[in-house]
């Protein structure tokens, strides 16, 4: 992963400088920056309106009781496709313009999602481990409750021989809870 992040580090700021200067050729130099300077501006103005979007619905989300799964993702895109257009070019600029088409990164969210989903491991509470496909659980295993409880049973003394006392909650012992 390192290693394509170098690569990364190094092509693009190349391809980069190669698409100004046959831009600057065709177009020449003032108007290849002016390009560039409002490409940013329409940038920041477009992160701004479709982030407080964003915003606005992770929090209709939450306010709902949902996950807001799809609005973090866009959210996300929203921060890189910021960051590709502040940086100097056409091709980050291209992308970060790419990056703002609501069904693309629809489209993207699926297939990372689908992706995810076939190469997660799934570690199951009976020990064993199943990665995508079809899992059949263990006869008598089921699904995993949680929960809490209480132990209504007395360690300090004897037991008695009419069996456990119920206890009314209040620690008194009540019609139903004769004492010990």
């Amino acid at each position: 992963m390192a290693f394509l992040f170098l690569i990364a580090f190094i092509t693009v700021p190349v391809v980069e400088i190669a698409v100004f200067i046959q831009v600057g050729e065709r177009i020449g130099l003032w108007p290849t920056i002016a390009i560039v300077i409002l490409t940013a501006i329409m940038g920041t103005a477009m992160l701004r309106q479709q982030g407080l979007s964003v915003l606005f619905r992770i929090q209709e989300n939450l306010a709902a009781n949902r996950i807001p799964v799809q609005e973090l993702f866009d959210g996300v895109c929203l921060v890189i496709a910021g960051a590709l257009l502040l940086t100097p070019g056409f091709v980050t600029d291209s992308i970060g313009f790419l990056l703002f088409i609501a069904p693309l990164r629809r489209r993207m969210a699926a297939e990372i999602g689908k992706r995810f989903i076939a190469s997660a491991n799934v570690r199951y509470a009976s020990g064993h481990e199943h990665t995508s496909g079809t899992h059949h659980e263990p006869e008598g295993s089921g699904p995993i409750i949680d929960g809490d409880y209480q132990d209504i049973t007395r360690d300090d003394g004897p037991s008695d021989p009419a069996g456990p006392q119920i206890s009314d909650g209040t620690g008194r012992n009540g019609p139903d809870n004769p004492g010990r």
